[in-house]
């Protein structure tokens, strides 16, 4: 159904590794491979089982790991842990797993340290980094708590807390609403006021109402936020993105790609803004290293928050993807990212903290780029989009049943739905992206936003704008300035303005109010460019102040008063911003009847094994250490480093690093049977964006490594799971315990996580 438009809303998943196989390269005091694939597994009984398994695809909802497939194939893979913790959310190890908000981070001390990944903290580097310090190059180490920076006023740790179905509470008697847009507002009410409840005189906790099998479920979820994160720890970019954009969605690897926060709450042990008098937070639950590596064929899982996929859709639905989505998108983050390009280049004039800033979302565009490029590829490839069109057919083969009549009807009504989203997709996404592009504008329309609902009591806001949601919406007005420049803001805002240029003038009147120019006149580059010039000259919204002043107590009155030229320009999009959000509100509430029925057919036709749509909440994923091909490694080690490091970025490993692979100094970190010390690896796991971070766990619960990419032969897997081509890259614990024992010398960390400084 609608796509959230993908402007940057991807979590960058940094890259590493070669394209190609890699020589070996001799290092001594380290035993060459064996030839023999028995040599470099464990004898196991459940080793057959592990070879046989084919991932069918699905990131899990704890509850279902109790369905008795999951059960009869864990226990015969060998699990060592008793299966019933895998299906509880509150219990070890799931519970050490936590949201960052488009990354999945664990806890992996008591004293609240958190793992998660290296471009993961991007933005925490970029935030704390200037032209005399740029932390995003250079990374960074506290050796004491007291040296930890701040990650950011905006960031959060979720730790979930407890877990409710509210299906009933939600959808009882919305079919008997006829007006899609009262029913989407009814709806949205009933949320309300579940998490009104839930969140009472309970401060300390931000409550969520999340719908499942689109809309056919809906589960309130409690999560404790933590609001004090600070940054501990992040090798330097030359490990941590080892191979850049060269590498990127690419096997082999050798990233080594993690990092450190801390999470810290007041001396109570509740949720406090960031203060010195805050203490680290105490998790029930962290997860303990491994004593022992993995190897080929050994279990495996993944639990984390994945953030999107689209499987449960109707093969239209992918078949316009596929012939407008996707090539729209991937011309869309093309057009930006050349820009950034140009920007990063010195005759650009870019301040050289604007440089640090374009270079992190210049990789962010880079990685949705190749990620969105690769999963069109592989639905045009093969057979899957033939696939999609059989299982469409299937779940449409069981709603013609002659008892199952409001299926076929409700099949019908998505079909004309889904239709009409199309005929106006395009002009559709050009508005989104016009009004997405600039920071300035869309802090203008954002309190706009605030000014009409504070009109209106608490519970009739939209969800978004009420009360509760004010401190995370100051928080992220605390963080705009370090992470925001006008000349890459205004660059970006005349690339979206200039692209609508394409659209008939018939679809964009919206482009002439922004423009000045009356309807129907001539628009062109130099009148944009005008428009740039007077928007940009008379703003202030570049001031904190003034922002945190609009945020807290603007009215629409305030607002017409003020001469801010974005501020106008807002006010005056408004009434169109108006009628798209009640079309919008329109559709939703027509999907939230016929989204569900398709839903429950699909798992109907088959026979109910079938995991949810990604949608940032708690899931699990499981498979082996698998390679790609049947005569591929499964792991990288360090001495392809040595064949690989040219020398100049991105293939630029420290010098610390090249000679201690030159002499073997692998100490206790080695393992002789996979020739040396493993870097990456990868599995036969079903991950998408949003898993970054997320631990690799063994049989035992135990951490193994982190996932933080996928094979860009998999990527169409967010649509139709693939096990032949879909693996997980994750960068292998012994790799990053390396690293920090001789590299960067992290000698606290190593011992707040149960690990003796070996080097």
């Amino acid at each position: 159904m609608n796509r959230s438009a993908v402007l940057g809303a991807f979590a960058l998943a940094a890259a590493c590794g070669g394209k190609q196989p890699v020589p070996s390269v001799t290092v001594p005091g380290v035993a060459a491979p064996t030839s023999s694939e028995e040599a470099l597994v464990h004898r196991n009984p459940a080793l057959a089982a592990r070879r046989a398994f084919e991932n069918p695809g699905g990131m899990w909802i704890p509850h279902q790991m109790r369905l008795p497939q999951h059960q009869e194939q864990l226990r015969a893979m060998g699990v060592g842990m008793s299966v019933d913790r895998l299906t509880d959310p509150l219990a070890a190890p799931l519970n050490a797993v936590v949201s960052l908000g488009g990354c999945t981070g664990s806890f992996v001390s008591p004293q609240g340290l958190v793992v998660t990944n290296h471009h993961c903290v991007q933005r925490a580097l970029q935030f704390n980094s200037s032209s005399e310090r740029n932390l995003v190059e250079q990374g960074f180490l506290a050796r004491e708590q007291s040296q930890e920076l701040p990650a950011g006023p905006a960031q959060r740790i979720s730790v979930a807390q407890a877990f409710h179905d509210v299906t009933d509470k939600v959808v009882a008697g919305l079919d008997s609403v006829k007006d899609p847009v009262a029913r989407k507002r009814e709806l949205d009410l009933r949320t309300k006021r579940i998490v009104a409840a839930c969140e009472k005189d309970r401060p300390e906790l931000r409550c969520d109402v999340v719908s499942f099998f689109g809309g056919a479920a809906y589960k309130l979820i409690e999560y404790l936020e933590i609001k004090d994160v600070r940054l501990v720890y992040a090798p330097t970019r030359s490990i941590g993105n080892y191979g850049g954009e060269v590498d990127n969605w690419a096997w082999p690897r050798h990233s080594g790609d993690w990092s450190f926060y801390r999470a810290y709450v007041a001396k109570d042990g509740k949720p406090a803004d960031p203060s010195l008098y805050n203490v680290p937070y105490q998790p029930k639950h962290f997860l303990k290293l491994a004593h022992d590596g993995i190897a080929v064929h050994d279990f495996v899982m993944v639990v984390g928050y994945p953030g999107r996929t689209s499987r449960i859709t109707t093969f239209a639905e992918v078949q316009h993807d596929v012939n407008f989505f996707y090539p729209y998108t991937i011309d869309h983050l093309q057009s930006r990212y050349t820009l950034l390009e140009q920007l990063l280049k010195p005759e650009s004039g870019l301040s050289a903290e604007g440089r640090i800033l374009a270079g992190v979302l210049k990789h962010g565009l880079q990685n949705g780029l190749a990620k969105f490029t690769g999963v069109l590829r592989g639905l045009q490839q093969g057979n899957m989009l033939e696939r999609k069109r059989a299982i469409d057919a299937q779940v449409r083969s069981w709603a013609a049943q002659p008892d199952q009549e409001a299926y076929a009807e409700a099949i019908r009504g998505l079909d004309a739905l889904v239709m009409e989203q199309q005929a106006t997709a395009r002009a559709d996404r050009d508005r989104a992206a016009v009004l997405s592009a600039s920071g300035h504008l869309r802090n203008a329309l954002l309190f706009m936003r605030l000014a009409e609902e504070r009109k209106k009591a608490d519970e009739d806001r939209r969800p978004g704008y009420q009360q509760r949601d004010m401190p995370r919406l100051e928080a992220m007005q605390k963080q705009f300035a370090r992470q925001f420049d006008p000349q890459i803001d205004r660059a970006l805002f005349r690339l979206a303005l200039v692209r609508a240029l394409a659209l008939p003038a018939a679809q964009r009147p919206w482009l002439a109010t922004i423009v000045g120019t009356r309807t129907g006149g001539t628009i062109d580059e130099a009148a944009i460019d005008r428009a740039l010039e007077r928007l940009y000259g008379n703003t202030k919204l570049a001031d904190e102040a003034s922002r945190l002043e609009l945020l807290k107590a603007a009215t629409p009155a305030k607002l017409r008063a003020t001469k801010d030229a974005f501020i106008q320009l807002a006010l005056a999009l408004w009434p169109t911003v108006l009628r798209d959000e009640r079309r919008d509100d329109a559709w939703a509430g027509q999907e939230i009847l016929l989204t569900a029925r398709y839903a429950e057919a699909m798992q109907k036709a088959l026979d109910g094994f079938v995991a949810p749509d990604a949608n940032a909440t708690l899931r699990i994923t499981y498979g082996t250490v698998r390679p790609l091909e049947p005569k591929g490694s499964a792991f990288t080690v360090a001495s392809e480093i040595l064949a690989k490091d040219t020398g100049r970025d991105p293939f630029d490993a420290p010098a610390a690093v090249l000679e201690a692979i030159r002499q073997g100094r692998f100490g206790p970190y080695a393992a002789p049977e996979l020739g040396g010390l493993p870097v990456n690896f990868i599995a036969d796991l079903d991950i998408t964006g949003g898993n970054s971070g997320s631990p690799v766990l063994d049989a035992n619960g135990k951490l193994v490594g982190l996932a933080f990419d996928g094979n860009i032969e998999g990527v169409a897997s967010d649509v139709v799971f693939n096990h032949a081509t879909t693996r997980t890259i994750g960068v292998d614990k012994r790799y990053m315990l390396w690293v920090m024992d001789l590299i960067d010398g992290a000698d606290n960390l190593l011992r707040e996580m149960g690990v003796k400084p070996a080097l």
